[in-house]
């Protein structure tokens, strides 16, 4: 003779799931693991933030002595179409937001007109 001891039944519940955990103010994230990687990936954009803003300045100071170059040979300081070429590979390369990404290093790096 065999006796059974299962328990109760269990039945799946069919009211509101239980309310997720409210959003650290810092990352937004509802669990620990999410706002560590949130965390560390926001460290990564600072970085290379960082390193873009380099590259900006590298790029105005560049632009600067071609600029001072070519006046002082007399040319004009502005090359449209140089500046044509560059718009076009960054479209290109990013679709039509890199044509603004593009028009924005162009004025940083024109200077005064």
């Amino acid at each position: 003779m065999s006796t059974s001891t299962a328990g109760p039944a269990t039945r799946p519940t069919t009211g509101p799931a239980a309310p997720s955990p409210a959003p650290t103010p810092d990352t937004g994230a509802h669990t620990p693991e999410a706002a560590g990687i949130i965390a560390d990936a926001r460290r990564r954009i600072d970085d290379l933030d960082g390193r873009i803003i380099g590259l900006v300045q590298e790029r105005m100071a560049v632009s600067a002595v071609i600029q001072r170059e070519r006046i002082t040979s007399g040319g004009r300081r502005v090359n449209l179409s140089r500046e044509m070429e560059i718009l076009a590979h960054y479209r290109d390369q990013l679709g039509k937001p890199g044509t603004a990404l593009a028009m924005t290093l162009l004025e940083l790096s024109r200077g005064q007109i």
